[in-house]
């Protein structure tokens, strides 16, 4: 069904050029009402009914194209924020940079944005930094300046539920047949724009599996840097959508290819770069495991994915602490703070994340160094995700292993079958400590 779709869309040749927008009536496309929110369709047919237009764009139409179903449903309308808000009392502006229009159904939230056109720097609605970064962009203008604004071709299609048309003014159509990611206007200036377009680049190219068109690629690699101009705290989030979709393994090796990896983890980059091939099998195991479980739709945080990318920088820093005379412990604990106020840098980690992270590094030992007494660590209320840690690491190094099936039988045993493997390390215990007193008195001197 979707091949037929797809080849009524190309009657004309590949990007030939048009004053207009390519018009689809509803009979050439798959995009329905019923693969629409109601609460999105509730937001256009009221900005219709007064006499705004109003569109259903972005993701929320690529994907009905693509064939898979949507998360998020996007708005793009004439009316100004103010308009907006004035038509719905759920509604809340947030931005400064974008000023947007967030219209709340319980747990749902549909985005309307009002249309953008271009600007000059001496546009007060409008302001770029020195880099080329677009720090305010509120210039408002028609619906095709606002397609010609979009990021990427693909994200540029507007679907009318007043007439069921999808419209395309760049091109997107032809790029969604050709399986490709391309950029809208000239790939520099755009990415100085906005830097975080590399990322998403990145980011749909894996989750949708589009090739990345070459003029679109060829510039990320130098461009990279221009990520260090980007808020912590807006790079936290990004990271959720690279990382939590259930494509970060594809996404980790892109990102790594394309020079983007090392300006969100330096410290990870660097250890990678002296690398014995364990911690990159560790990080690899651990996006598998996350993928899956985005796939299986079970809870995932980020706290674990970041633990796991500073894992071997921790253990870095513990070893020059170490060097400088301070205690084990305290060179464990000390690392772990500086790795992560360092970290927080680039990418900023909210603290109920990092105690998470701290959580699961500090249970790490006493994991690995078994007693009678570890079973009291099934108490802990980060247990299981520092055992899922813990077996991670043993896929990646085979001297943990033993360790980490323990931990495995352990849990599955009943409970006179953990009464009895505890007391087995027990026993384990004391002789070595019978056995290094005995050394001991063996190697003090006779008295005559």
């Amino acid at each position: 069904m979707i091949n037929q779709i797809i080849k009524k869309w190309f009657k004309r040749p590949h990007n030939a050029p048009s004053a207009h927008a390519v018009t689809l009536p509803r009979a050439e496309h798959n995009v329905s009402r019923k693969l629409i929110s109601v609460n999105a369709l509730k937001v256009l047919n009221r900005l219709h009914s007064a006499n705004y237009q109003a569109y259903l764009v972005g993701g929320g139409v690529r994907d009905i194209l693509l064939g898979l179903q949507p998360k998020d449903f996007d708005i793009a309308t004439n009316a100004t924020p103010e308009e907006i808000k004035r038509l719905f009392r759920n509604c809340r502006i947030i931005g400064r940079r974008f000023r947007l229009a967030h219209i709340m159904f319980g747990r749902e939230t549909i985005e309307v944005a009002t249309f953008r056109a271009s600007h000059s720097q001496e546009n007060p609605h409008g302001q770029q930094h020195e880099s080329g970064m677009l720090v305010r962009d509120n210039v408002y203008g028609s619906l095709e300046d606002d397609a010609l604004r979009r990021d990427f071709t693909i994200n540029a299609l507007y679907y009318s539920s007043d007439d069921f048309t999808v419209r395309d003014f760049t091109g997107g159509l032809d790029d969604l047949k050709l399986r490709q990611l391309r950029l809208i206007g000239d790939p520099e200036t755009r990415y100085r724009e906005d830097p975080v377009r590399m990322l998403r680049a990145v980011r749909l190219s894996a989750k949708l599996g589009l090739s990345i068109e070459a003029n679109t690629a060829r510039p990320i690699t130098s461009l990279a840097s221009l990520l260090n101009n980007v808020s912590a705290a807006r790079l936290w989030d990004e990271s959720h959508k690279l990382l939590l979709a259930g494509y970060a393994k594809e996404t980790f090796t892109q990102l790594r290819a394309m020079s983007l990896f090392a300006p969100l983890f330096p410290a990870t980059a660097k250890s990678l770069e002296n690398d014995d091939g364990t911690f990159l099998n560790f990080i690899q195991a651990a996006l598998d495991s996350t993928d899956l479980r985005a796939r299986q739709e079970k809870p995932i945080t980020p706290a674990f994915l970041y633990a796991v990318f500073l894992w071997q920088p921790v253990q870095q820093r513990q070893a020059q602490l170490l060097e400088q005379g301070m205690s084990h412990n305290d060179a464990y604990h000390k690392a772990m703070g500086h790795v992560i106020a360092e970290q927080n840098q680039f990418i900023s980690i909210p603290k109920r994340f990092s105690l998470v992270m701290r959580d699961i590094w500090a249970m790490q030992p006493r994991l690995e160094n078994r007693t009678h007494k570890s079973y009291r660590l099934l108490e802990h209320p980060k247990f299981r995700a520092a055992y899922d840690f813990l077996v991670l690491r043993a896929q990646a190094d085979e001297a943990l292993a033993s360790t980490a099936s323990w931990w495995t039988r352990y849990q599955e045993a009943s409970p006179e079958g953990q009464r009895s493997m505890t007391q087995a390390l027990g026993k384990k215990r004391s002789g070595k400590r019978r056995n290094y007193k005995k050394r001991r008195s063996q190697s003090k001197p006779q008295n005559s």
